[in-house]
């Protein structure tokens, strides 16, 4: 089974067959004099080095290895409810309950990057993602089982860890410093056909897809040639350092047209750093709806350039507010770098610390000002925990519901009113608690055992008194108030 993202574009995770064409190379010769040729001499061969690669493939595919997975595959509540009808009618000849069957196996290939000489690789989200099983294949023919540290989905990264010594990992370069027209490499195992390494240029930096959870894009786009089974691989510049993360590609065929898209190192080094430290990864938010600023939204505010972000909506109580930002302003830089979009500004913020004090340059009514600001924690609806590393939060290993304060922002994107306060249901885990008590993605947890919640703290702390009695949480859902009981773990 295949893991991967249908259109627009497509996470590379999966497995293919594929055939080889060689093309042979025929050399012209003209007589230059009319006496007789015993025996054809051979070419000349110019004088110069060698014009290739080898030497930094060389330095890097030791680093790059294949990842097989195994999991349980997803069954759809729908499925249980039509193979139910069915044996209703046609008896239980039909087949076995599924739910009293274990689930179908799936299996996943992709790719993956040793980035410590002790052990640890880098690779995509969605590659390990709902896998029991993880092995690790070198090029040499090892195979190795492998340890999930901790895995972020806002990103599509994860932190594996196999018990190796020795190893030759690759050095992470400075993707900020890397530069439109740059030549780089791409190194997977595409299609299950083996370790491949394809060149190309960087096209484009700054790259948003919106595939998946899409929270923090800041793609590397390449023409290096990357179909499926690429996802996690490497992709390096001509010195042998990773500079980014292959996980996408745009495609009307599910196959390589010269459009693909790599994580950026730097956006790699920091949340390894995290996973690596803390098993989750934290970031910083701002506290403002932005948007993209158009020429013609530039002329209306009288700037005489189009760049930046302007601001759409300011949270009640945010960062953002505390500092003065105001619906209107457009933001143009972010702790002294200039923003140029949207996206950049969403990616910087978020890789500050928070709690930390940041600067940001501003535009109002034709003049330009610096505010300072303490930046709020973002609530990490997607990181998941490697079992037994410390849970990130009891909304999402206790009771397995992703969920987010609710704002007047999200309260019109979910469709309730904008002055109702809760959380905001993001995600629920299939097989989590919350799952089991009825709880749905879209509902509205406005009280946890007959108290208002309007935080992650609020629900964890009444999570944390559910050990002897089922949690009281009084959703809202779809217009009407109910409550639902979720039992202790």
């Amino acid at each position: 089974m295949n893991n991967s993202r249908i259109l627009p574009a497509i996470a590379l995770a999966g497995t293919l067959t594929a055939g080889v064409v060689w093309q042979g190379v025929a050399a012209n010769t003209e007589a230059t004099a009319p006496q007789a040729v015993t025996a054809a001499a051979p070419a000349r061969i110019a004088d110069g080095g060698r014009d290739s690669y080898a030497d930094i493939v060389k330095v890097v595919t030791p680093a790059v290895v294949t990842i097989r997975t195994e999991g349980r595959a997803r069954v759809s509540p729908t499925q249980f409810q039509d193979d139910d009808l069915l044996r209703r009618f046609f008896g239980e000849q039909f087949g076995a309950d599924p739910r009293r069957t274990p689930a179908p196996r799936s299996r996943g290939l992709g790719s993956g990057v040793v980035v410590t000489g002790d052990g640890y690789l880098l690779t995509n989200h969605h590659v390990i993602d709902n896998a029991s099983e993880i092995r690790v294949e070198f090029n040499d023919g090892r195979s190795l089982a492998a340890k999930l540290v901790g895995s972020d989905q806002a990103s599509d990264l994860a932190l594996l860890k196999i018990e190796a010594t020795n190893l030759r990992p690759l050095t992470l370069g400075d993707s900020d410093a890397v530069q439109v027209g740059d030549i780089v490499l791409a190194v997977g195992n595409p299609l299950g056909i083996g370790q491949t390494v394809t060149s190309g240029i960087v096209s484009a930096k700054g790259r948003s897809t919106g595939v998946g959870d899409g929270s923090y894009e800041d793609f590397l786009q390449t023409d290096a040639p990357i179909n499926h089974g690429n996802s996690g691989g490497a992709l390096v510049n001509t010195k042998g350092e990773l500079i980014g993360i292959n996980s996408q590609i745009l495609s009307v065929s599910e196959g390589n047209i010269g459009i693909g898209f790599a994580i950026p190192a730097n956006m790699a080094r920091n949340v390894m750093d995290q996973l690596r430290t803390d098993g989750r990864v934290r970031r910083a938010q701002l506290g403002v709806t932005v948007q993209p600023l158009t020429s013609e939204m530039a002329a209306s505010l009288g700037l005489s350039e189009t760049r930046g972000a302007i601001v759409s909506a300011v949270e009640s109580g945010s960062a953002a507010e505390h500092a003065g930002v105001k619906r209107g302003d457009v933001i143009v830089s972010f702790n002294g770098k200039a923003i140029t979009e949207f996206n950049a500004l969403r990616n910087r913020v978020a890789e500050a610390k928070p709690g930390a004090s940041a600067t940001v340059g501003i535009v109002r009514d034709g003049s330009e000002k610096t505010l300072t600001v303490k930046l709020d924690e973002a609530s990490n609806r997607s990181a998941r925990n490697s079992p037994g590393s410390t849970p990130e939060t009891a909304d999402q290993t206790a009771l397995g519901v992703a969920v987010e304060p609710l704002t007047p922002e999200t309260a019109a994107r979910a469709g309730v009113r904008r002055d109702m306060h809760g959380l905001l249901v993001q995600d629920v885990e299939p097989d989590g608690r919350a799952a089991d008590a009825g709880i749905q993605p879209g509902d509205v947890i406005v009280e946890a055992n007959r108290k208002a919640v309007t935080s992650v703290d609020d629900l964890r702390a009444a999570a944390r008194t559910a050990t002897d009695r089922p949690l009281l949480l009084l959703v809202h859902r779809q217009g009407r108030e109910l409550f639902v009981t979720v039992r202790p773990s």
